[in-house]
């Protein structure tokens, strides 16, 4: 719709880099396999087959393997959740997080068989039931009574990370739990060294999986503690505009020290925590509402509880500690020299960093925004002149969706028969970036799956904790 042409990104140059990002999935996807791989071969190197080769020692042999195999996968676990900037740039924050979530279940069930199958075990060759068996190994030592501990704080975070439970508690409330999974991990740990021979000194477990533990709690350390820290303490951000959008809409800018080294890209989201009253020890993940240019950052926060309602009356000169910057909602996730651009309210936001990003060039862009009213339509006119700059289509739907109608669609455009493959024809070859509410996004997913888009060209990062 515009003047201008672009030269657009080259597609070998988008095609190499999206094989080198899909050969490193592979190679973290097969270090998975390979740890437990070592898992289960150190165990055999340790003489661990001897507990299958007579009757009363199976289930004991049974509980140790499940436990060897459900510690491992705790660990990856963690090392999902420690925001390590190679596995954010591979698999994207979102998906690495929801990967985290589903291995829970999993890794508390092979834990609690680990626990049953052991009392099972271990009352077989004492002549004792398994009830009493708990008794008989916490006067073994205070570490198995650490370990049931350990235990019924995993299933407490099991329970509030179910998505029922997540969405009626407090974030707050949520976080504090959470932190709980680190404290499970500490009390179960010191069992497997003091207790049993498996760990044992002159084991080759032991040094393995020592630097195993010590390797993760410092990656968790190092890039969820001290690399925010020692970004905010260098970048010393403080806000220093605040203006308002629409109602109940702000865009905050903010500026501070060397921000031209700070590996940021628009599309990406930070976890921000503003040093104002009842506002410091919560992170607010948002993404930049414009690409990052060296000298500011920008974010656009629209009035959606209590938190954000604070916001609302954000000072300037405020400081600002942040964390990230996260995720592959850029430039880099391309894997075609076409792109399709679909924002929802204040999902908007991103969808224009993106656009305004310098490195964002593309043969073929469409844009689509989508408002209950006017309004709602955030950014539109820098949305707009930057379609104009990089000679994009765009596509502005207004209005309420039709009644009793599953679409993500204005009831106008919907009764008129557009869908995605009529809005942007070209989008079956075209990378589709998507951002908004959490339903409207699937129903958008599922409508570009219908369209032929294969789901790699799918790029709808969420934020949800």
């Amino acid at each position: 719709m515009t003047i201008s042409a672009i030269a657009p990104s080259s597609p070998r140059f988008i095609a190499q880099r999206f094989k080198r990002r899909m050969r490193r999935a592979d190679f973290l996807q097969i270090l998975v396999y390979f740890s437990l791989a070592i898992v289960m071969a150190l165990f055999l190197a340790d003489k661990g087959a001897a507990y299958f080769t007579h009757p009363n020692k199976i289930a004991t042999g049974l509980g140790i393997v499940a436990g060897l195999i459900g510690s491992d996968l705790l660990l990856i676990m963690l090392i999902l959740a420690a925001r390590i900037p190679a596995i954010d740039r591979t698999f994207g924050h979102d998906k690495a997080l929801a990967l985290h979530r589903k291995l829970g279940k999993p890794v508390f069930y092979l834990i609690l068989a680990h626990i049953g199958l052991l009392l099972v075990g271990y009352g077989i060759q004492e002549g004792i039931n398994p009830v009493a068996e708990i008794f008989s190994m916490i006067t073994n030592g205070q570490d198995i009574l650490k370990s049931y501990a350990g235990l019924l704080l995993m299933a407490v975070v099991i329970v509030t990370s179910l998505v029922i439970v997540r969405k009626k508690l407090p974030y707050e409330f949520w976080f504090v739990v959470h932190l709980l999974s680190y404290v499970s991990v500490l009390l179960a740990l010191p069992h497997q060294f003091t207790n049993g021979q498996l760990f044992a000194e002159g084991t080759w477990a032991r040094p393995y999986w020592m630097a195993l533990y010590i390797g993760t709690f410092a990656s968790i350390v190092i890039f969820r503690v001290v690399l925010p820290i020692a970004r905010t303490l260098k970048h010393r951000l403080r806000v220093v505009d605040v203006r308002m959008e629409a109602e109940g809409v702000i865009t905050l800018t903010m500026a501070g020290r060397d921000l031209d080294k700070l590996p940021a890209r628009g599309g990406q989201f930070m976890n921000w925590r503003f040093w104002q009253p009842n506002m410091l020890l919560k992170a607010h993940p948002f993404s930049f509402s414009a690409a990052p240019d060296g000298k500011t950052l920008r974010i656009t926060v629209r009035n959606l509880g209590r938190q954000t309602n604070r916001m609302m009356k954000m000072r300037v000169g405020t400081r600002v500690s942040f964390e990230g910057p996260y995720g592959i909602f850029t430039e880099a996730a391309r894997t075609t020299p076409n792109a399709v651009l679909i924002g929802s309210g204040i999902g908007i936001t991103p969808i224009r960093a993106l656009l305004g990003d310098p490195k964002f060039g593309a043969a073929n862009i469409s844009v689509i925004l989508r408002g209950s009213t006017n309004e709602n339509v955030y950014l539109w006119q820098e949305v707009y002149d930057l379609c104009v700059e990089k000679n994009a289509w765009l596509r502005v739907l207004v209005g309420h969706r039709p009644r009793g109608v599953h679409t993500w669609l204005s009831a106008e455009a919907f009764n008129k028969g557009d869908r995605l493959s009529t809005l942007a024809p070209n989008i079956k070859d075209a990378d589709v970036f998507i951002c908004g509410p959490a339903p409207w996004m699937d129903l958008v997913i599922a409508d570009a799956k219908k369209a032929g888009v294969k789901p790699e060209r799918i790029h709808a990062e969420r934020f949800d904790f």
